[in-house]
């Protein structure tokens, strides 16, 4: 696994571990205000997870995918699918 993959799933492993802590918050009727910070936290994580594999996919799948054609070129609409996923929330 190489480094970006490994960041991701700490982070991952980190976003985990918040949002048992959030439902927890939850279950114990914290304040609604708390409980809203701690979710976008986690967003966030999600978020750097994110940008993580897709760091990897480019400097290695794409990469790889770059002496054929077809393949290179699936590869990059599956990136700019992913973009516009991104864009449009």
């Amino acid at each position: 696994m190489n480094s970006d993959k490994q960041k991701a799933l700490q982070t991952l492993k980190t976003c985990r571990g918040q949002v048992e802590a959030i439902i927890k918050m939850l279950e114990d009727e914290r304040y609604c205000i708390d409980i809203s910070n701690q979710i976008i936290a986690a967003q966030g994580l999600l978020k750097k997870a994110n940008k993580l594999i897709l760091t990897q996919h480019m400097h290695h799948c794409l990469k790889e995918a770059a002496s054929n054609e077809d393949e290179r070129d699936i590869k990059i609409e599956e990136v700019v699918g992913i973009v516009n996923k991104l864009i449009d929330k």
